[in-house]
């Protein structure tokens, strides 16, 4: 912990705000919704058809089983759906959305921007809300709450909608079988207004940090200018998934403590007074670090990797929601959202919900 201290400490050297408190901001998600496709993908089918050996994708990853969309559907459609249940559970009309944000990799096309085809499969009324996205790969919907927040708090928008719609079995290559048996489709959505009179809801603080020596090691990178598809010299292979799971997991290692070190110093929190901590499920090795290295004890982590899969950026609100349905994260209580994305990014999160 020492030697932690000390690294966070050269860190925030020259850059004072990162030694000011958070600024509370009280907001609130009003309401949490999910969808799952109902094809159950058990990771046994998997390893038959990679020629894996019986257990090996529970023993290296941590799935046992992870859902795929079914043929034809949309990311966008998996998120309406998801979305219909954020509201229903707010309790808002869907005209009451004036700001739509898409959270996630997976984007319909390159242009518009995938939350104005959300806007449009939900039936929004047209020119009533604004639509962008938001892209930092599994931190997406983390920078989206981010981002809301303080748009919110100011009024200058009232209800937000936060989704978060990935498809990533359509990007992955047999090639690289642990990525093929670590992630899983599914969405996930939120409703974000200002918190009433008499309410604790609040987003406590959230921070986020990039290492980008580690940019090579999650990519895809086909679509851009680099490697535009039109291109002669693109490679099928360019447009898939490629991760370098040990050396990603090695830099997160890394920086990971002295990133939490820094920020629980200004949220003011100790984190045994967390209720919950909600971690991206990047993987078995992954979210164990929670207990063994980060500081969390096992009973406040709400997983769901094993059935669930990674689900990129639907992945921590994906187990929020699924933790709020069912009872378990309540009013009040201290939520902790936490992860890491490509770059190599780090984020965190904290509310009172």
């Amino acid at each position: 912990m020492a030697q932690h201290s000390a690294v966070v400490a050269t860190a925030m050297k020259g850059n004072c705000s990162c030694e000011l408190p958070f600024v509370r901001r009280p907001i609130k998600i009003a309401g949490m919704g999910a969808y799952l496709p109902p094809h159950r993908l058990p990771s046994a089918q998997l390893e038959q058809e990679l020629a894996l050996a019986p257990g090996w994708a529970e023993q290296m990853v941590g799935v046992r089983e992870r859902r795929r969309r079914s043929a034809g559907q949309t990311a966008v459609q998996m998120a309406a759906l998801a979305a219909r249940d954020a509201l229903d559970q707010a309790g808002v009309e869907a005209e009451d959305v004036d700001l739509v944000i898409s959270a996630s990799v997976c984007r319909q096309q390159f242009i518009p921007c995938t939350a104005a085809f959300i806007q449009r499969e939900l039936d929004l009324p047209e020119g009533r809300s604004f639509c962008f996205d938001v892209d930092a790969t599994c931190l997406s919907f983390l920078v989206a709450l981010h981002t809301a927040a303080p748009l919110v708090e100011s009024g200058v928008y009232r209800t937000v909608l936060i989704c978060s719609s990935e498809i990533p079995s359509h990007m992955m290559q047999a090639r690289e079988p642990e990525t093929v048996v670590l992630f899983g489709d599914a969405a996930a959505a939120a409703v974000l207004t200002a918190a009433g009179p008499g309410e604790s809801s609040a987003l406590e603080g959230s921070a986020f940090a990039t290492f980008s020596s580690g940019a090579e090691l999650t990519e895809l990178p086909g679509g851009g200018y680099l490697h535009h598809p039109s291109d002669p010299n693109t490679t099928p292979e360019m447009n898939q998934f490629h991760m370098r799971g040990r050396p990603v997991l090695k830099q997160a290692l890394r920086v990971m403590g002295p990133f939490l070190d820094a920020f629980f110093a200004r949220l003011g929190w100790d984190r045994m007074e967390i209720d919950w901590v909600v971690p991206h499920q990047a993987s078995r090795l992954g979210v164990s670090q929670c207990t063994e290295r980060w500081g969390f004890r096992p009973e406040q982590l709400v997983l769901n990797l094993a059935t669930r899969g990674n689900c990129v950026a639907a992945s921590i609100p994906l187990a929020l929601a699924e933790a709020v349905h069912a009872g378990d994260v309540r009013r009040g209580q201290r939520v902790l959202l936490v992860g890491t994305g490509a770059g190599l990014s780090l984020g965190a999160a904290a509310l009172t919900f």
